[in-house]
This record gives C-alpha cells, sequence and structure tokens, in this order.
C-alpha cells in the first residue's frame, strides 16, 4: 500500500519542467497532492482512490485539477479569481479476480495513449481537433 507521498510530474513545454504535487491530505480513502502557486485557490492538484464496490469490483479512480488565476482589480483592490480550470477524471475499474500483470498492462497501455506521439488522442485532447 503506498503511502501519501510527493508526486512529480512534468508538463510538455518547449523545456519541460518537472511540477512537485506534495501531500496535503487524506481521508476516507482519497489521497490529495498539490502544486501550490502561491493562492490556495489557484493550487493544481491531483487527488487517487481506490473502492471496491459492492460487486466485488476494485475501482481506482485519478483526478486532476489545474485551475488558472488571474488577478482582478476593482476600486484598486486586486483578487485572485480563477478564470478557467481543466479537469481530467480517469477511472479504471478492474475484476476481483484480474492479476496484476492485467492491471500493470492496462495502466502502462493507458499511460502510452498519452503519449504525444499517438495523434488520435493527442490531438483531439491537446489540439481540440475532431476524429474523422
Amino acid at each position: 500500500m503506498p503511502a501519501l507521498q510527493s508526486l512529480v510530474l512534468t508538463d510538455r513545454a518547449a523545456t519541460p519542467i518537472d511540477h512537485t504535487f506534495v501531500p496535503l491530505t487524506i481521508a476516507n480513502g482519497l489521497a490529495v497532492v498539490v502544486e501550490s502557486t502561491g493562492v490556495p485557490i489557484g493550487n493544481n492538484s491531483v487527488k487517487v482512490a481506490l473502492n471496491q464496490t459492492p460487486t466485488g469490483r476494485y475501482k481506482g479512480v485519478v483526478k486532476l485539477v489545474f485551475p488558472i488565476v488571474q488577478t482582478q482589480t476593482i476600486n484598486g483592490v486586486d483578487t485572485p479569481v480563477v478564470v478557467r480550470t481543466s479537469y481530467v477524471n480517469m477511472d479504471f475499474t478492474f475484476d476481483a479476480t484480474s492479476t496484476l500483470q492485467e492491471r500493470k498492462d492496462v495502466v502502462g497501455m493507458t499511460a502510452s495513449a498519452l503519449g504525444a506521439s499517438k495523434v488520435l488522442i493527442n490531438d483531439t485532447l491537446t489540439k481540440l481537433e475532431g476524429v474523422y
């Protein structure tokens, strides 16, 4: 069982940057790590949880939230405001009889599917292009 720990994720900038998410909280099986932006409403976050369903399946959930904050000035008072947010929700459901290798393969292929060279998924998500 993994302990709540820091998570480093690399972006796709021209010069890639590592983003460090540090532990914030864990409650009821939901672990939260955040990348502090200095303004709490603007913190990027990753949430991870694993639950067993009533049917005996295991459901793993990974949620990423990336708010964009700008400063709003009203009557000379500067206030940070979230102007838009990107959300990612990944749900993995495994049968209780699945093998470790089967689960590794599913997670590995999911990670591979998000690679920049996989244009079907990459261009649909990053370039907002429809599939034809």
